[in-house]
């Protein structure tokens, strides 16, 4: 009797350590699942990038943030009409001497885009180049997009339109280019400039000497925007402000605005501006035509994909 006790006594104490052990067991491999679903659970989703602040390379008169994707060829016409301000006599600035950029690009590599143009006021041929060095994403950790816009462009005219050296005939334009898409439908940019022109003009001052009428170096600052009204039709607005003052001849500043329609591979833009010359770095250095005197002209960009 004594023996089948302390064997019962002995299978109880076994049947008590399975028991604690597979309790355990279970315990451990539910709190090992647990903290995995916890890690997955906290684990960074990666943010995306935001897409299409733009519609394209240009609003109005100024490149905007956007370089398209890798293997993008595009040709772009913009076109500048006369002011309007001799009313029907040519037929408000239509029949007027006008200006024209033919421009062609290519983004060989993503972030990269290299364009050449050819403008036919002061027949300047431009080589140009722009990379997105950052872009917005739908977290807070890259609110905007940057990019940089710089070009070169030469003067093709005859010598003897004030050019002593091959080297005058040269300028350069560099741009710093801030944007954010704030909502799905507005876009909004900022963007300083640097332009430079080896060559300005001069006169003979009293004492005999000469100086330049202008500085070689012009800082100025752009602002613009889109809002769009549907899927293919926005509202564009440009305002362009000079920072650098000149001994004479300073330029005025710029403001347009005017309609983007986009189509698949095609955008359109139609608007009203004071800016004539198109090459950036003629545009700001050389405006004259003074907003406050209604000195607007008609104009349209064209982009095909």
């Amino acid at each position: 009797m004594k023996i089948i006790i302390k064997q019962f006594a002995a299978n109880k104490l076994l049947y008590g350590a399975i028991c604690c052990a597979l309790f355990a067991a279970g315990s451990q491999s539910y709190a090992q699942d647990s903290t995995a679903s916890d890690a997955a659970a906290n684990k960074p989703v990666p943010a995306e990038r935001v897409k299409n602040t733009f519609g394209g390379n240009l609003i109005i008169d100024n490149q905007t943030v956007m370089v398209p994707s890798k293997g993008t060829f595009e040709f772009a016409i913009q076109h500048r009409f006369g002011v309007i301000n001799n009313g029907y006599s040519d037929f408000y600035g239509m029949f007027a001497p006008s200006n024209m950029r033919l421009g062609f690009s290519y983004t060989p590599i993503n972030s990269l885009q290299l364009g050449i143009g050819l403008t036919k006021e002061r027949m300047l041929v431009d080589g140009n180049v722009k990379y997105a060095l950052i872009k917005q994403t739908t977290s807070i950790s890259l609110p905007v997009s940057i990019t940089y816009y710089g070009n070169m462009a030469v003067s093709t005219l005859p010598k003897k339109a004030n050019f002593v050296k091959d080297v005058d005939r040269i300028s350069y334009f560099h741009q710093l280019i801030i944007a954010r898409k704030v909502t799905k439908n507005l876009s909004i940019q900022i963007s300083p400039s640097l332009s430079y022109f080896n060559n300005v003009d001069g006169y003979r001052s009293s004492d005999g000497s000469i100086k330049p009428t202008m500085n070689n170096a012009h800082y100025a600052i752009a602002f613009m925007g889109r809002y769009k009204l549907t899927r293919d039709i926005g509202i564009i607005a440009n305002y362009d402000q000079p920072l650098t003052q000149h001994p004479t001849n300073n330029p005025h500043p710029n403001i347009s605005f005017g309609l983007e329609f986009e189509t698949v591979g095609h955008s359109f833009q139609l608007f009203l501006g004071n800016y004539k010359g198109i090459n950036p770095q003629t545009n700001n250095f050389f405006n004259q035509n003074d907003y406050k005197m209604s000195r607007y002209l008609i104009g349209f960009n064209i982009t095909r994909r």
